[in-house]
C-alpha cells in the first residue's frame, strides 16, 4: 500500500500524513510549496509538488500510489469562486486522475451538514454545497470510496471516543483533527468502510469501539 495525500500541508492533511508515517505506511504527500512541505511534514513522507486545479499534473503526481486521501479545502477569502474551484473542481480532477491510475480506494474529508443548504457555513461562498457536489461526483465515479464527514474541527487532541453515524444523521458536535486523520487511515483497512458516507464527532461519554464496530454500524 502506498497512499497519496492531497491537501497534505493543511491542518487535517498534515495529521493524516503523520498518522500514515506513524503506522509505517508509505505516503506521497502533494504540496504546492516544497519548502513549506519540508517544514511541516515528517521527513519519511515522499513530497511531490502539485495542485488539484492542474488536472494534467495529477496522474504523474499520484505515480504508483494505490490509495488516495483528499483533505483539500478552500480557505476563507474574498474569492467567491474558492469553494467551487477547490472543493468541487479540484476534487473532480483528483477523481479523474485516480480513475486513470486505478486507485483502489478514494477517501474524502468532507463535512457534517453538506445536505443543509441553508446552513450558516454556506454563507462562505456555498462551501457545503460544493462539498456535497464533490461527494456526489465521487459516488458516481465507479471508484471505491469512503466519505468522512467530521463535525467542528479541533486542533488539540483529546481522550473523547468517536461517534460514527450514517449520512445526514449528525448535525452538531466537534472532533479533533487527529481523530479525523485516524478515521481516514483506518478506512483504508476496513472492508466495511467501502462505499459509505460516515459522519463522525467525539464525546467524552461515548463508549469506546473498535474500528470494525464503528464502520459496521453505518448502513
Amino acid at each position: 500500500m502506498k497512499v497519496f495525500v492531497a491537501g497534505a500541508t493543511g491542518q487535517t492533511g498534515r495529521r493524516i500524513v503523520k498518522e500514515l508515517v506513524k503506522q509505517n505506511i508509505s505516503v506521497r504527500a502533494m504540496v504546492r510549496d516544497l519548502e513549506k512541505g519540508r517544514e511541516i511534514l515528517p521527513p519519511e513522507a515522499d513530497l511531490v509538488v502539485g495542485d488539484v486545479l492542474n488536472r494534467a499534473s495529477l496522474a504523474d503526481a499520484i505515480a504508483d500510489c494505490t490509495h488516495l486521501i483528499c483533505a483539500t479545502g478552500a480557505t476563507p477569502s474574498f474569492d467567491a469562486t474558492g469553494p467551487y474551484k477547490v472543493d468541487y473542481e479540484g476534487t473532480k480532477n483528483l477523481v479523474e486522475a485516480a480513475k486513470s491510475k486505478n486507485i483502489q480506494q478514494f477517501v474524502l474529508v468532507s463535512s457534517l451538514c453538506t445536505s443543509k443548504f441553508f446552513h450558516p457555513l454556506n454563507l462562505f461562498w456555498l462551501v457545503l454545497y460544493w462539498k456535497q457536489q464533490a461527494e456526489n461526483y465521487i459516488q458516481k465515479s465507479g471508484l471505491p470510496y469512503t466519505i468522512v464527514r467530521p463535525g467542528g474541527l479541533l486542533n488539540e487532541d483529546n481522550s473523547d471516543s468517536i461517534i460514527m453515524a450514517s449520512a445526514d444523521t449528525l448535525f452538531e458536535g466537534r472532533i479533533p483533527r487527529t481523530k479525523v486523520a485516524q478515521t481516514c487511515v483506518a478506512a483504508l483497512f476496513q472492508p466495511e468502510a467501502k462505499n459509505k458516507i460516515v459522519e463522525i464527532v467525539a464525546a467524552p461519554d461515548a463508549p469506546a469501539k473498535e474500528w470494525q464496530q464503528l464502520f459496521t454500524s453505518v448502513a
